[in-house]
């Protein structure tokens, strides 16, 4: 029992010291049980809070989203209706450009610059005026022709054009040196001289000439009969110097094909002078003058009036008979071809 007493207060003495120091520890774990449960609540609510602006921002993201993928179709959309539209506009673009050009040809087609027109214009009137000159001889009209283009040039005032008008000097002055050539007259002294041909004596039938009576004295019976007697016997066989060199003889044919040959020659001669062709026109005239005076009776009316008038023929104007205007035609088309060549 005193073991039993003496082991009583032992547990006491026990306990009081826990009483006194586990309280303060009690309220130490209370304040950290507090302190953690605040934390927590606190990480809780920061959590629900983290979670709710999560899940806003997760929503407006998905938001943003649908927009960003409702954009971006609509800008697929209107990416390919752009694209329709360039494919178009390049369409438009390419045919334009291929107008452009056909444009720009046919602007230099038909609009050259002032010079190519002015020199055109002087071609075609120069042309003209050299067609009525070759075909009619209206030398008036060809002189005022080239007047006209002079004086234009004259006006301009470019330098360029100074070998042109150089050429139209040269060709103003031929024409107006030009003798004034009756066409029609000379054409009707051919036609009779056509018409003439075959009445035309041919020199190997013309007669010789009797020789004029010598004056002499007062002769007797038997010498004026022994003269007259000599004078038949000189008749029978006379020997006559032909001037010209040989007289050619010919036959009945060749006589025939000479007239015939002698029309044909004034005839070329007559078409040669109504077509302005001076050259064959002068040729015919000398052949047929040749022939003329070595076959033709010369001595006689008609073969002297031909004669006469195929020399007068020969000798009409020492100029040109049909002028023209080459010189500056071929002025012109020099000027032009340097031009036309670079615009190809």
């Amino acid at each position: 029992m005193e073991d039993r007493a003496r082991q009583a207060p032992e547990p006491q003495q026990a306990v009081k010291p826990r009483v006194r120091f586990g309280f303060p520890w009690a309220i130490a774990c209370v304040l950290l049980a507090l302190l953690f449960a605040w934390q927590w609540y606190d990480s809780r609510a920061r959590v629900d809070e983290l979670r709710g602006e999560l899940a806003q921002r997760v929503r407006e993201s998905e938001a943003d989203s649908r927009d960003a993928r409702l954009s971006a179709r609509q800008a697929q959309e209107a990416m390919r209706e752009a694209l329709a539209k360039v494919a178009q506009l390049d369409l438009r673009l390419s045919e334009y450009q291929s107008h452009q050009a056909n444009l720009e040809a046919l602007y230099q087609e038909l609009s050259r610059n002032r010079d190519d027109w002015v020199v055109a214009e002087i071609e075609q009137v120069l042309t003209i005026a050299s067609q009525q000159l070759q075909l009619v001889g209206n030398v008036p009209a060809a002189l005022t022709a080239l007047q006209t283009v002079d004086a234009r040039l004259a006006r301009s005032g470019r330098p360029q054009f100074l070998p042109l008008r150089k050429a139209f000097a040269k060709d103003i002055e031929r024409l107006k040196a030009a003798p004034g050539l009756d066409v029609s007259g000379i054409a009707v002294k051919l036609d009779q001289m056509i018409a003439s041909v075959d009445s035309l004596p041919l020199a190997q039938d013309m007669r010789p000439q009797s020789a004029a009576p010598e004056k002499s004295a007062p002769k007797g019976f038997s010498e004026t009969l022994i003269d007259d007697l000599l004078r038949e016997l000189r008749q029978l066989v006379r020997i006559q110097r032909v001037e010209g060199g040989d007289a050619a003889l010919l036959s009945p044919s060749q006589a025939y094909f000479l007239r015939e040959n002698l029309k044909l020659r004034l005839l070329n001669a007559r078409i040669a002078l109504l077509s302005r062709d001076e050259t064959a026109y002068r040729s015919d005239l000398d052949a047929a003058a040749a022939w003329v005076g070595r076959y033709i009776d010369t001595r006689s009316g008609a073969g002297a009036s031909t004669a006469a008038a195929l020399k007068q023929l020969r000798a009409t104007g020492a100029a040109p008979l049909f002028p023209t205007m080459s010189e500056s035609l071929t002025a012109v088309r020099s000027f032009k071809a340097p031009r036309e060549s670079t615009a190809r």
